[in-house]
Order: C-alpha cells, then sequence, then structure tokens
C-alpha cells in the first residue's frame, strides 16, 4: 500500500485566498508517493531521493529544529487531534510534481504524510479530504505562520476542481469536463514564500490604510473614491488588480454554472486571469509570465495538447500534459 496524493494548479484567484477572497484550483494528474514500513522503535525515518535527503527524529522529541519542519508539524497536529504513536516507521517519497515551481510540490507531500499519519496511528482515524486538508493548513502555514492561504492543502486533500469560498469558510467540488491541460515547467528558480509575501503584504497595507476589512467585501465601493485620495499611484493600481481578479473569479463561477460548459469562453477567463497577474500584479519574469516569479505555467489546450507540448519543449521547457485528478488517496 502507499498514499498517492495530486499537485494542483490554480485557475482563477491566484494570490487572493490568503486575502479572504474566492478560488477556483484543479488537482493534477502529477502525484507525490509515499511508501512505509513500521519500525520495532520510536524512530521516523523520512526518505526523499528526489532531492538526496533523509530526516530522521523520534516521536519522543517532535521539538521543531529548522524552518518548515513540517513532518514534525505533521505529527503535532495530528497528536492534537488524538491520534496516538507507539512506533515509528520508515517512509520513501518520490515525485513527480516540479519542485519549487508553484504546482504545491510541499502541500501534496504534507497532505500525503498526515493521510499516512491518520492510518499508522495507533488509533487509526478514516479522515475525509476536507480534514486531511485543514490539518495539513495547520501544519503547513499556521505553525509557521507562513504567507500562503488554504487553496494548497484543500485541494490535492479534495481532489478535483473547487471553489473555495471564505469567512465562513466553504468549499465546493464542481464537476467539470475538463480537456487536457499543458504544464510548463521553465525551469527558472520560484520565490514561492517570497511572491507570496509581497503580494499579500503590500494588500494587508492597502487595507489597513483604508480601514478595510480583512476579506475586501467593501473594495468595490471605494475604488474611485476613497481609493483615489488614500493611495498612492502604485497602490491604487495594486487595488485595481485584486479587484478585477476577484471580478475574473465571478465570472468563471457563472461560467461553470451553465448547462453546457463552454471551452473556449474558458480559455479567454484564463487569459485575463493571467493578464492581471503578468501586467498588474507584476509577477512575471522575462523568461515565463506567470504567478510567481518564475516554476511553472499551464495551458487549456483542449485540441491542441501536444503542439503546445512541442512549443514548450522547443523554448527549453519541460512540458507535461495533465488532467484533472482525485485527492489523496491509499492505492
Amino acid at each position: 500500500m502507499e498514499i498517492v496524493t495530486p499537485g494542483r494548479i490554480c485557475l482563477f484567484g491566484e494570490h487572493q485566498d490568503y486575502l479572504g477572497l474566492p478560488v477556483i484550483a484543479l488537482a493534477i494528474s502529477l502525484h507525490s508517493n509515499i511508501t512505509f514500513e513500521r519500525r520495532q522503535d520510536d524512530q521516523v525515518i523520512v526518505r526523499l531521493p528526489d532531492i538526496d535527503r533523509t530526516e530522521r527524529f523520534s516521536l519522543s522529541d517532535l521539538k521543531y529544529t529548522k524552518k518548515r519542519d513540517y513532518f514534525k508539524s505533521a505529527f503535532r497536529v495530528c497528536i492534537d487531534q488524538g491520534l496516538t504513536f507507539s512506533q515509528g516507521f520508515e517512509c520513501s517519497i518520490s515525485s513527480s510534481i516540479p519542485i519549487e515551481a508553484g504546482t504545491s510540490s510541499s502541500s501534496s507531500i504534507v497532505v500525503g504524510f498526515i493521510h499516512l499519519l491518520s492510518v499508522l496511528a495507533d488509533n487509526p482515524k478514516m479522515w475525509d479530504g476536507m480534514m486531511l486538508g485543514k490539518l495539513a493548513y495547520q501544519a503547513e502555514v499556521l505553525e509557521f505562520n507562513e504567507p500562503g492561504g488554504m487553496m494548497d492543502q484543500y485541494s490535492t486533500a479534495i481532489g478535483g476542481c473547487i471553489h473555495i469560498e471564505q469567512q465562513p469558510l466553504a468549499i465546493r467540488s464542481l464537476s467539470l469536463d475538463f480537456k487536457p491541460f499543458v504544464l510548463g515547467h521553465s525551469h527558472e528558480p520560484k520565490d514561492t514564500l517570497g511572491i507570496l509575501k509581497m503580494c499579500r503584504d503590500k494588500r494587508l497595507s492597502l487595507m489597513q490604510k483604508m480601514n478595510l476589512d480583512n476579506n475586501l467585501i467593501t473594495f468595490e465601493n471605494c475604488v474611485e473614491d476613497d481609493g483615489r485620495l488614500i493611495l498612492n499611484e502604485d497602490e491604487f493600481e495594486l487595488l485595481r488588480a485584486t479587484i478585477k481578479n476577484r471580478e475574473i473569479t465571478k465570472k468563471a463561477i457563472e461560467l461553470i454554472k451553465q448547462e453546457e460548459f463552454d471551452h473556449r469562453e474558458f480559455g479567454q477567463l484564463l487569459f485575463k486571469h493571467h493578464e492581471v497577474l503578468s501586467k498588474m500584479l507584476m509577477t512575471s519574469t522575462t523568461k515565463i509570465d506567470g504567478s510567481g516569479g518564475g516554476g511553472c505555467m499551464f495551458a487549456y489546450a483542449p485540441e491542441n495538447h501536444k503542439e503546445v507540448a512541442e512549443a514548450i519543449k522547443s523554448l527549453g521547457g519541460t512540458a507535461y500534459i495533465i488532467h484533472a485528478d482525485h485527492g489523496t488517496r491509499k492505492v
């Protein structure tokens, strides 16, 4: 038996979920895989052959010894939920998801590892995707006060296409007949946390400056009035980008609700969303237009995915033809 967990792409609402705004995300057919065997002592050994690293620790000492100590934090959030562990284990984690490239490689592993812990505990639990996503968000983001939202954890845990609304939290699975996507890895280093922090902190500063609540509900009412009076030009443009991103996401939800899915209109909305990221949020580089300063891009290619993949390869990228996929599971 092994634990298989998908990666994800963000279709709409990139850099919005940690502001309390809606997003639409898709689990994709690239995975992290965890194989394991129990031990007779209290040692936990995690082998990561893709990056030639091994982590070892004892169940009796789960103190954090480094930044983003995710395997220990996974244990701690599971123990907080009542799981107990009297024996350690060894596991090997491999992944076909591009590393540090914007496709949730780390969240996939954290979700899968928590899924593994729920299986190997002395008192195992059959947690669903919602619970696994919640615990992974706690282990990866809240435990270390990181700037990310919850899209990565819930999308890889639940799978398929999901729409996340916040305040209050509501996650809805969307049943869509998606055609293939093509993921292109630029191999340009991506500073995921740096980009997240930049996009989040600048907008949190705007909200404080304009005395707005955290979910931006009142943004539409202040763009042309208070915004021009209070913000400088760069800040006002960032405000406009956030609102435009939100409106594109709303239009995507309306499109998805239609009885017959319009693939061409879907592609046009993806392009408009991309323009906000590239031209207004300024997250692109000279090599790749994308959400986070490098890493991966994706294209919706219902009719010509092979040609798109070849074009990406011709420019020095690695291309993956991907589809919607299920959430974390035992196989």
